[in-house]
């Protein structure tokens, strides 16, 4: 059993990753609500790194035919990654790309 000082020693980004390793459902959330942060786009690409780092970044870059090191420089806050990498690296990790209509704005253009 882990004291607590050393649960202490781990990091947010440490516990989050493991969270997200553990439970890809929880990954597939995470990276909805990331989505749907539509006022910073950096969000996203924040998410899905910690999603990848959660899979083993080395071999998300393999499966999706990507250079680790453009993995990182592309999921970094400042990349800015083609839907070509957005889409391999998803289904790299089993997840996919979708699109759902967005309620409130729906709503808005109606009135």
């Amino acid at each position: 059993m882990k004291s607590n000082i050393d649960r202490a020693s781990v990091s947010h980004d440490e516990a989050l990753v493991r969270e997200l390793r553990a439970d890809p459902a929880f990954a597939a959330e995470y990276l909805q609500a990331a989505m749907e942060d539509t006022g910073e786009p950096a969000v996203l690409l924040i998410a899905l790194r910690h999603v990848s780092e959660a899979f083993g970044m080395a071999e998300v870059a393999r499966e999706a035919g990507i250079k680790r090191e453009s993995l990182y420089r592309a999921l970094s806050p400042k990349g800015n990654p083609t839907l070509k990498t957005l889409t391999a690296v998803l289904k790299a990790v089993g997840l996919r790309l979708a699109v759902a209509p967005d309620a409130s704005e729906h709503r808005a253009a109606c009135a």
